[in-house]
């Protein structure tokens, strides 16, 4: 239980980690964190473990009581949103393509799909994010070491180096816990209503 996860928010509210239970517990006990519970109030350390967790199923023993484990805690003096470099892998090549082949389209598992390099190496392509897509077998045998046009392919989409943001890195995540649905919606709602600078 005590290794079990718990949404860490800033205190915009805005999911920015994933923590144990036990970290949790230490963040809230130095004063660092608050738990937010399903009705978004807030709880210190003391005021949390002196609530009733009979009617819990999610406990830890401290001594002399039970004390609920919490889901969702919001640190109270943190604002900002971590930067997060973008690794140039395999896995992050397949989420960007949606597992899709960018030549047919078809969507396929992981282990039906290979990465093709738009300018082939011997013609002096680059393993960049630019140059690398999500393929399948067929389609990459057809284009062979050949540009697209060169195989009469055309791709669906070219390929960008992702921008992603840790909302996005958390929706791809399994939200594993009832108590952090609404916390998603709010990354949603702040997305698209959002102030944008103009340039």
């Amino acid at each position: 239980m005590l290794s079990s996860n718990v949404l860490v928010l800033n205190r915009s509210y805005i999911p920015i980690h994933i923590t144990s239970v036990r970290r949790a517990f230490c963040l809230m006990y130095q004063g660092l964190a608050r738990v937010v519970d399903g009705q978004f109030e807030t709880f210190d350390f003391e005021s949390w473990s002196e609530l009733s967790a009979s009617v819990h199923d999610e406990t830890v023993g401290l001594v002399g009581r039970m004390v609920r484990v919490p889901r969702v805690i919001l640190l109270t003096a943190y604002d900002r949103i971590p930067r997060r470099v973008i690794r140039f892998s395999r896995l992050n090549v397949y989420l960007r393509d949606n597992n899709t082949c960018q030549y047919c389209g078809q969507k396929m598992n992981r282990s039906e799909l290979n990465l093709d390099h738009v300018i082939p190496r011997m013609q002096g392509g680059k393993t960049l994010w630019d140059n690398v897509v999500a393929c399948c077998f067929d389609c990459n045998r057809r284009k062979g070491g050949r540009r697209p046009e060169e195989a009469s392919m055309h791709l669906i989409r070219h390929p960008v180096r992702p921008k992603w943001t840790p909302f996005i890195d958390f929706s791809m995540r399994q939200i594993l816990y009832e108590e952090w649905r609404p916390f998603f919606n709010i990354v949603d709602f702040t997305y698209w209503n959002l102030e944008l600078k103009p340039d």
